[in-house]
């Protein structure tokens, strides 16, 4: 199954026109309209500093002893 995502408004007298979809003229497709939400994305971390502790000691040291 193809779906195509299409963004659109509303004329004045509540009509909507779709052009230029992916379809083959004569087919027969399925219709659904929904309200847009607000989809704004929350980046928790947008913002904050980067702080490095000990940016030059080795990673995961203890790891490496585990493996003898």
């Amino acid at each position: 199954m193809f779906a195509h995502r299409v963004d659109a408004t509303l004329n004045r007298e509540g009509s909507l026109v779709l052009t230029n979809l992916p379809f083959h003229a004569g087919e027969t497709v399925e219709v659904i309209v929904l309200p847009r939400t607000n989809t704004v994305k929350s980046y928790t971390l947008r913002g904050k500093p980067v702080v490095y502790t000990d940016p030059l000691e080795p990673v995961a040291q203890n790891d490496w002893d585990a493996q003898k």
